[in-house]
Order: structure tokens, then sequence, then C-alpha cells
């Protein structure tokens, strides 16, 4: 259960700091815990604690079905767990308790399916000419940092960590500062579960301290990264002075087109729930909606009148369906690009301003918003808010939408809802995208690619093409002749 005090975690013990840092309860704006905060010494331990534990452990030497049973067995004691972990989700986070089970559920997932996945990830036999045998094998790549997001704090964990311990790598797990408790206790998990000491360290602090010094440490050789595209930029020149291998999975301003003949039930429903699901806080939020001309009014207001139906409140109770925002800091920013549309002549539809919500007055939170009569030009347009807010613009043509959805630094989600299968293929296949969702508000479950074009970011998560983002393919190539080889004859 909830402690007053986290510790960091480093080659299987807990390893308190002589400075400590507050996580808040973001729904009451209260201290929730103090944890340890990690300073470069810690640091440079978590990193020397993996890399011994690579280099001379015994987890990447172990089978890979060995390796499995310890993953399975992680998700297991999650299962065991789950009310824990989700009850501490919501109270750091201040996420809806819906959202916070999906998630935690998904998280427990990953590493099932990645216990399956490794065991058939293999190397192939290649073609060479006679007398010759050229095989590859996968090996991990070694010491990886992986520096999670506050906006999913437990899932985004185990995006990274399951794959990284199935390939047989090390791991040093910095979690957002604002959200660093379950990946502790995920870290616990896993050596409760048979990872060995110091294959998986996590370390809480300032990602100007603690994540810059995993970015551009020599013995690290890759790096996992999801949250803004400006720190993306940063970790990507860092990493470069060592070469590393980097993921990045970055910030997104998605496209939602809804034609003319979609289903306006679906697309009303799938809508909503791509903009306020996890109160807007996601990269792939569906926050520009295009709606064609034809249906616009009629579909405007059925969606405001079901999103003045969402509840925002106690995230513990079941019928909530908005959480709070993450942090006050948060807050303003959401609120300044509302008012920056304002201001640029924009109508504010619905929300637009911060809520008081009965016993929860000292929390964070914004009202579900929707802005129209919006221009391309727009800050609320082009910048990622990060919140629930939706800018909507109307279109005439497939062409025209196509185009005027691709028109952004952005390429991670896009949703298309149309009853006309040809178009949405037609449309899915021009759409500057990573992920495309047709009739559909999920855009990702285990085994399904996630990753972004353009400034979202490259690599893809959550699939088994993950595997092979730490793992390091060797080439072996074999004489097997009855004479010797003499290529210059003397």
């Amino acid at each position: 259960m909830k402690r007053d005090h986290y510790r960091m975690v480093i080659n299987g013990e807990r390893v308190d700091s002589d400075e400590t840092f507050e996580t808040f309860n973001p729904a009451k704006g209260e201290v929730l815990a103090t944890v340890a905060k990690a300073s470069r010494e810690h640091a440079e331990k978590a990193v020397q604690a993996a890399r011994h534990a690579f280099d001379h452990g015994k987890w990447r030497k172990y089978p890979v079905g060995k390796r499995a049973r310890v993953l399975n067995q992680i998700a297991a004691i999650m299962r065991e767990r789950f009310q824990e972990l989700v009850e501490i989700e919501v109270l750091n986070s201040g996420k809806a308790i819906s959202a916070a089970q999906a998630q935690i559920n998904q998280a427990i997932e990953d590493f099932e399916f990645y216990a399956g996945a490794i065991v058939g990830h293999r190397g192939t036999v290649n073609n060479v000419p006679n007398g010759f045998l050229n095989y590859t094998q996968k090996e991990p790549v070694g010491v990886c940092a992986q520096i999670i997001p506050w906006n999913y704090p437990l899932m985004m964990a185990a995006w990274k960590v399951a794959p990284a311990l199935a390939a047989g790598c090390s791991v040093v797990v910095k979690p957002a500062s604002l959200t660093p408790i379950t990946a502790i206790l995920l870290n616990e998990i896993c050596h409760e579960a048979g990872v060995p000491e110091g294959v998986v360290n996590t370390v809480a602090g300032a990602g100007s301290v603690v994540g810059d010094y995993l970015v551009g440490h020599e013995d690290v050789n890759k790096v996992a990264f999801t949250g803004s595209t400006p720190i993306g930029k940063d970790i990507m020149e860092k990493a470069s002075h060592t070469l590393k291998r980097v993921t990045l999975e970055l910030g997104g301003k998605s496209p939602n087109l809804v034609f003319a003949d979609a289903d306006m039930e679906a697309a009303v429903a799938g809508s909503l729930f791509g903009i306020y699901f996890n109160t807007g806080q996601s990269c792939e939020a569906r926050s520009r909606l295009f709606v064609h001309e034809e249906i616009y009014d009629e579909f405007i207001e059925e969606f405001i009148t079901r999103a003045k139906k969402l509840q925002l409140g106690d995230p513990f109770d079941k019928g909530t369906h908005v959480g709070s925002i993450i942090s006050r800091d948060q807050l303003e920013i959401i609120d300044s690009y509302v008012r920056s549309a304002e201001e640029g002549g924009a109508t504010i539809a619905l929300g637009g301003k911060e809520r008081r919500v009965e016993g929860f007055e000292n929390g964070h939170w914004y009202e579900p918003t929707v802005i129209t009569n919006v221009t391309p030009d727009m800050k609320a347009v082009q910048e990622e808010i990060f919140g629930p807010v939706v800018v909507v613009e109307t279109f005439q043509d497939e062409r025209e939408v196509i185009k005027r959805a691709n028109d952004t630094k952005f390429g991670l989600g896009s949703a298309i809802w149309t009853k006309d299968q040809g178009r949405a293929t037609r449309v899915a296949h021009q759409l500057e995208a990573g992920i495309v969702m047709v009739n559909c508000p999920f855009s990702a479950f285990p085994g399904t690619p996630f990753g972004g074009y353009k400034e979202s970011g490259f690599g893809r998560e959550l699939c088994v093409e993950t595997l092979d983002l730490y793992m390091e393919d060797k080439s072996i190539l074999s004489y097997y002749g009855p004479k010797p080889i003499n290529p210059f004859g003397v």
C-alpha cells in the first residue's frame, strides 16, 4: 500500500538520499509522499550496477524461455497487486480510475506479450555461395536509459522495461518527477519476480540532472524517451556524442476526420473519447477535429451536448470521466492556449476555464473545452496543448482535408470516421501519421506498433519489432569447404 516515503532502487537495494522531493496528488493539490532525490552520483551508481549486471551477470545469458518465465511472473505479481497499483496511480496522477485500470491492465499485458514474443524472436539463415554458411544472432544492445513521462507512469514504464528485459538488456529507469511512485514499485516487483540485482535500477530526480547524465553517459548504449518534442531533440543531440541508439516517442497534434457518411453515434462517441480520455493529456489525443460541412451543425451540437455530460470529480468514483490536470503549471499552459485562440477571434463553444470541484477545491481541474471558428495559424491549432481542449474545423472534400490534416510538424496519431471502406483506405494511406484509427477510438494494444512520423519521433514501441531496438544483429559467416581459401594465391 501507499507509503509516506519512497526510495530509489539501485543494484537491488532501496537507496535513500540526503535530498528529497515531494510528489503530489493533483486532484487535491496535496502532498502525497516524499521521494529520494537522485543526484549525478546516484545516477552513476545505477549505470555501473546496470553495466556490471550486463557484462558479468546472468540475465543476458538466460535461455529466452527462462527470461520469459520471469516476465510472466512480473505480470502475475502485478495482477495480484492490481488494486494497489491502480490506487497509487490515481493518487499520483489524478486520472480517473477507469483510465488507470485500463492502463495498469495494459502494463500487465505488455510483460505477457513480450514473454511470448521473445521466445519466437530469432535470427536468420541467409543464402550464400556453396561452401559458406551465414546466420545472424540477436544479442542484447547493453545498458538502456529509459525516461518515462508523467501522463502514463506505469504503462509507459512497462512499454520500455518489458522489451528491454526480454531482449536481455539491463536498464536504468528515470521516471517523471511528478509521477515516480509506480515506476519504483515496478522495479521492486521485477526483483521479487526473479530479475537479478542490477538489471533494473530506478532513480527519480530532475531531468536536467539525472536525465542529462544518463543520456550523455558513455556506458549507456541506448536511450528510450517519451515526452515533448523539444526535449526529444535535446536528447538526440546529446546522445549523438556517444552514438547511442535512440528511440523517441514525442508530441502530437492528431487530426480526427469525420466524413459526411460517418456513423454519427460512433463518430461522436469516439471523438469524445479521443480528446477527453486521460484528461486530454495524451500524445496521440485527437485534438484537431475536422467535420464535413454537410453534417457539421448536427455533429457539433451532439458533441457539445455529450461533452457537457462528462463528469469531473473524485477520481475514484467509477462515474468520473475526466480526471484532474497534472499540475498548476500545466493547467496554466492549457488556459494560455485557450485564451490565445479567443484573442485571435475563435469561439469558445464549451468550457474554456478552470473548474472548481466540490471536495477537491485545491486540485487542478479544467473543463472539457471545444473551440470553433479557428484559423490554421493559431497556436491552439498548430501546437500541442496537452489538455482537454479540441479545436474544430469544417471541410468540403477528401483531398482538402488530407492536406490540412497533414499541415503540422507532428505525425503521431490520426482518426477517420466513414462507412466507405475505399475512402478509409485511401485516406489512411495518405495521412502522415504512424497510427491511423479507422472507425475506432483506441490507438494501441500490445502487439500493435506505436510511434510517429516527422517531429513525433521515430522507432516503434509495443510490438514485436520493438525487440530489435534493444538488440544487435550479429552476422556470422563460416566456411566449411574441403580446401583452404587462398584469395591472394601466394
